[in-house]
């Protein structure tokens, strides 16, 4: 299994929702009414969106081990 370490950006909006965003891959956002919500809903886009590009291009896994991208969970940092 290949393994990508991607970052995720969460914020938390005006009404009080937690936005999550993967900036390495364009239009992946999702959202949550917790911080852990918004953070289970993105695993589960940037998962779903990886299996479709998979399916689509084989030369997807190449292009991540070109740029040194590596998917090992979410991780937090202050």
């Amino acid at each position: 299994m290949i393994k990508y370490s991607l970052q995720v950006i969460v914020e938390q909006d005006e009404d009080g929702f937690y936005i999550a965003e993967c900036p390495a891959l364009q239009g992946c956002y999702s959202q949550g009414d917790t911080f852990e919500e918004a953070i289970e809903n993105i695993k589960d886009v940037i998962s779903n969106l990886l299996c479709k590009l998979r399916k689509l291009s084989q030369g997807l896994y190449e292009f991540f081990e070109y740029f040194g991208i590596e998917f090992t969970g979410v991780r937090l940092f202050p």
